[in-house]
């Protein structure tokens, strides 16, 4: 639930039917790709057995994704965000409907596992080309949606409705794993997608801000490089976020944990997959009573290093229970920085460069989550699974050192609320 408004109203964001769309649509979107996720990580993890062909699942997706953000933060920033958000979730329905008749078939006939591979590979490269393309727009449109008056409003429901996705879409992905097989899941997956598709279609809203057709793109791109650069707050939040979730995200391994350590199958990797995102959920409710915003270098210090130890716990854990325990703790310690950074994003933003900054953004948020799961895969195969969660752990901690004293002169008092830029 989102904290109320200077006008007390803690549904101010949603009383707009075109904002509403988009967090139904986005929230639909968020289910689909992680049921996906969890069901591509376990069928290769199955028919692999090796920890590393799952990092190259993260970076399979990261390199479109890091490669194309900034440019496709300029295309956002000049043409129409509705049509290139239609256009990515389109041309992802597609390559999913693909996978799953290959996977359908591969059942009945058996094709060769690198084949599998390569198709599973190929899928979640083009997921990760297309949102390149998708996140920023999609993150963008938020502003032209609602009134600057109501920012905060919208990005904490923005960050409630990712939320719910995770939680559910991961555990969805479990369960319907184990009740239904690969290829029906992913024939769920695209019914979900095309959802999404039809609300994105229905999206109108105020007149966007375009830059100037004729800017080049490098200017471009390093205008809005230059603004983040420049930007401290942002700078050292997404920073923070970037470098704790690389070394501390354990998520690509889960399938690992869940078959070898735990042993608790499909079902029981969909339980901890999302239990992050129910941990996160729990603490949204709570931000919507004591906000972050007060004192919020100092709330992200002790967040994330709260999410460190949260990680160290879940690594040496012998027991679901308390896996499951320390992965909700890890999730409601990251939400902290979540709602912090993307109510800086929307306030302290022009409309005009909406595109880019949320493409800078994305690029952090990708590297920390899809190169992180390169880093876990890479890292358990060097180290073993449980040494490359303690390391991870113990890196989380020490870039929370690292970043307290980079940051040690940077005010607490900064007024966030003063630095917004109207559009």
């Amino acid at each position: 639930m989102p904290a109320p408004t200077s006008s007390g109203d803690p549904y101010a964001a949603l009383r707009y039917p075109e904002y509403r769309n988009l967090i139904i649509a986005s929230f639909l979107f968020t289910v689909a790709l992680l049921i996906q996720e969890v069901a591509l990580g376990y069928e290769l993890y199955t028919i692999t057995r090796d920890p590393l062909a799952l990092g190259f699942t993260g970076l399979a997706e990261a390199l479109p994704f890091i490669g194309l953000s900034l440019y496709g933060g300029h295309i956002a920033d000049r043409y129409s965000k509705r049509r290139i958000i239609l256009w990515g979730v389109g041309i992802i329905t597609i390559g999913s409907f693909v996978l799953q008749l290959i996977a359908r078939q591969d059942a009945e006939t058996h094709f060769p596992t690198s084949l599998i591979v390569g198709v599973i590979y190929g899928t979640v490269f083009l997921i990760g080309l297309c949102r390149a393309f998708q996140s920023p727009a999609a993150m963008s449109l938020r502003a032209f949606l609602v009134p600057i008056e109501v920012y905060a409003n919208a990005a904490t429901w923005g960050s409630s409705s990712w939320q719910a996705g995770a939680i559910i879409g991961p555990a969805a992905g479990g369960f319907l794993f184990a009740w239904i097989g690969f290829p029906n899941t992913l024939l769920v997956v695209v019914g979900l997608l095309i959802l999404a598709f039809f609300l994105f279609s229905r999206i109108r809203g105020r007149k966007e801000v375009f830059e100037p057709a004729s800017e080049k793109l490098i200017e471009s791109v390093k205008e809005g490089l230059q603004f983040v650069w420049s930007t401290k707050p942002i700078l050292y939040a997404i920073s923070l976020d970037l470098f704790s979730v690389l070394f501390g995200g354990v998520v690509a391994i889960l399938p690992i944990y869940a078959q070898d350590i735990l042993k608790v199958g499909s079902e029981g990797l969909g339980i901890l997959r999302a239990a992050p995102s129910a941990g996160a959920m729990i603490t949204l409710v709570i931000l919507s009573r004591i906000t972050p915003m007060d004192h919020a270098w100092r709330n992200l210090l002790v967040s994330v290093a709260a999410f460190g130890v949260s990680i160290l716990v879940f690594a040496v854990s012998p027991w679901m229970v308390l896996s499951v325990v320390a992965l909700f703790l890890s999730g409601a310690f990251d939400s902290v920085s979540v709602v912090i950074r993307q109510t800086l994003l929307q306030l302290m933003t022009p409309d005009s460069m909406r595109g880019r900054v949320m493409a800078v953004n994305g690029i952090f948020v990708s590297s920390s989550n899809e190169l992180g799961a390169f880093e876990s895969g890479a890292a358990a195969r060097i180290m073993g699974v449980i040494p490359s969660a303690v390391f991870g752990g113990v890196m989380t901690l020490a870039t929370v050192i690292w970043m307290g004293w980079k940051a040690r002169g940077m005010s607490e008092s900064y007024d966030y609320q003063h630095h917004h830029h109207e559009g």
